[in-house]
């Protein structure tokens, strides 16, 4: 007979044994509620716990020792860090590419393209940090092609991440460069295609790989192998098309 002492003590266990901690990327977050139901839906005895911040900051957590299963990253750099540095399982393989675009609180004509950032009324442009935010990496690109960056620097207000970057071009900025995935947030639905956004051509930036790896922490959870495979099936893919990204493949 097992005594109520040695039962109290297997009940954390009991209760955590298929919870799942995933590190994501901010721009994923819009998406992560309708991929945590589909994945229920398969898994419904597997509770997901989701961290979210930039990708520069998740990596820095998993380098320093961070207790998460899974990373899903907005770029394929951390995730190949941390494969090199063996605290990663795999190597790092893209779940989907991600776009850009522009947001205004103010309705604008954004025929012009990316000179629409020259507007003599636009005087602070919300951009993703490019040392911590993969987005801020792709928004340079794209202002460097376009051969304005030089000019437009000294009005960029940085987000670390790219929900902050949302944030900072409602309401510290005239317009901001974010990601194409955070329009589709409910809390975006009063913000109208071709009036408040518009995607910007990938002839400026070149799309954003995100890479996924299964981390050192989950390797005794055949949880984490469930939902890394959910991530890449057509189910997920198909969701993650309606939050403005491209397919992996």
């Amino acid at each position: 007979m097992i005594k109520p002492i040695l039962l109290l003590s297997l009940l954390p266990l009991s209760l955590f044994a298929n919870t799942i901690t995933i590190a994501a990327a901010a721009n994923v977050s819009y998406a992560f509620e309708d991929l945590k139901k589909a994945f229920n839906n398969h898994y419904p005895n597997t509770k997901v716990r989701v961290v979210l911040g930039s990708s520069g900051k998740l990596f820095a957590k998993i380098s320093n020792g961070a207790p998460y299963d899974l990373f899903l990253s907005a770029n394929m750099k951390y995730p190949n860090t941390l494969y090199k540095k063996r605290l990663a399982l795999n190597e790092p393989i893209v779940y989907a590419k991600g776009s850009l675009a522009f947001l205004s609180k103010k309705p604008r004509n954004f025929s012009s393209s990316m000179a629409i950032l020259l507007k003599d009324d636009i005087k602070k442009i919300a951009v993703a940090n490019p040392k911590t935010a993969p987005y801020g990496v792709a928004a340079f690109e794209a202002l460097a092609k376009a051969k304005i960056l030089d000019t437009l620097i000294r009005k960029f207000v940085y987000g670390e991440s790219i929900s902050q970057t949302v944030s900072y071009a409602l309401i510290a900025a005239d317009i901001g460069i974010i990601a194409k995935s955070s329009l589709y947030s409910s809390k975006m639905k009063n913000f109208k295609e071709n009036i408040h956004w518009a995607t910007i051509d990938t002839q400026f930036y070149t799309p954003i790989q995100q890479g996924m790896v299964k981390l050192k922490h989950g390797q005794n959870k055949p949880e984490v192998q469930d939902f890394y495979d959910f991530i890449l099936s057509d189910e997920a893919q198909a969701i993650f098309k309606t939050y403005g990204y491209q397919s992996y493949e």
